[in-house]
């Protein structure tokens, strides 16, 4: 049986859009041309992406307007997280998705 694969998204003092969006890429070993926005991640996430499983932390430790912006990254996950399992319904090789906030 394969391994999980995990992504371990740290934004402990991310205090900038740029920063969290560089922090993504960096995580999801996104190629350089990243186009930093909702869209782009939800691209790369769905054809790049190969994880299981993503964990977010020091989300508690970001400033309370990038914590809203990233009730959108959420959204992003929770709508990779509904697709896997559709497919893995159908397809015995693919595994669900999931991610979960760390404190």
């Amino acid at each position: 049986m394969e391994e999980k694969k995990t992504i371990t998204l740290d934004l402990t003092d991310c205090k900038y859009l740029g920063e969290l969006h560089e922090r993504i890429r960096t995580a999801f070993d996104f190629p350089e041309w990243y186009g930093a926005n909702l869209d782009a991640f939800w691209d790369l996430l769905s054809s790049e992406c190969d994880a299981d499983e993503v964990i977010l932390t020091g989300v508690n430790t970001m400033p309370e307007e990038l914590r809203k912006y990233m009730s959108d990254i959420y959204k992003i996950l929770d709508r990779k997280t509904a697709e896997r399992e559709n497919y893995s319904r159908i397809y015995a090789d693919i595994k669900p998705f999931s991610y979960k906030i760390e404190f």
